[in-house]
């Protein structure tokens, strides 16, 4: 490998939303993310749905009027 090439490869700490920590090597000084393995769905077996505009009842109410027209038809 060339010298004087190659960024400096060096010890982080992972900070994530929920307030985890973490260390890694990477070659940038700090990381942030929004989603870790103690808070992530996946891992933790808890789904957190959100819906704060209310998408999911305009879905239901709309498609269950198109299924009653289709019906009485």
């Amino acid at each position: 490998m060339k010298e004087k090439i190659h960024p400096k490869y060096s010890e982080v700490t992972v900070v994530c939303a929920c307030g985890n920590k973490f260390k890694t090597r990477s070659t940038v000084k700090e990381i942030k993310v929004d989603i870790c393995s103690e808070c992530h769905p996946f891992f933790t077996g808890k789904q957190k749905l959100v819906d704060t505009a209310g998408r999911v009842e305009r879905f239901k109410r709309k498609y269950e009027k198109i299924l009653k027209q289709e019906s009485g038809s």
